[in-house]
């Protein structure tokens, strides 16, 4: 079973030359690749800090975009894996060896298999 791990942290404690966040940094190359050879990884990548993005949206056929993030929030989305895991404790396992889990946060979320119909969710039901 596929799941999406989201990496989330604050960039002023990763990228600040602290000893902490040189460690992440650090054990995120070595981490990926022991994470390859297990067979667990199926795609990593990091992504660029926020003020670099651009975000869209489409209302009544009309683009509108702003850049830099949407929200602003003290931590970031940094980049995501996706692996492949038994359950979903295995993929907690994995997910809590991420080196950014040190100091930040890991969303890990079921990938669905889009081969099989869509889940119901009904309009009433809490997000």
């Amino acid at each position: 079973m596929r799941f999406a791990c989201l990496i989330y942290f604050d960039p002023k404690e990763i990228f600040n030359a602290s000893a902490a966040g040189n460690a992440v940094l650090a054990d995120s190359g070595p981490f990926a690749a022991s994470l390859a050879a297990s067979g667990h990884l199926v795609l990593g990548q990091p992504l660029s800090l926020p003020g670099d993005a651009v975000t869209i949206s489409m209302r009544d056929g009309r683009m509108s975009s702003t850049d830099g993030p949407f929200i602003e929030t003290k931590e970031m989305l940094g980049g995501f894996l996706v692996i492949e895991a038994a359950d979903r404790d295995d993929a907690v396992r994995i997910a809590s060896q991420i080196p950014f889990a040190r100091l930040g946060h890991i969303e890990v979320r079921p990938a669905p298999d889009t081969s099989q119909p869509r889940p119901h969710f009904p309009a009433d039901a809490p997000a």
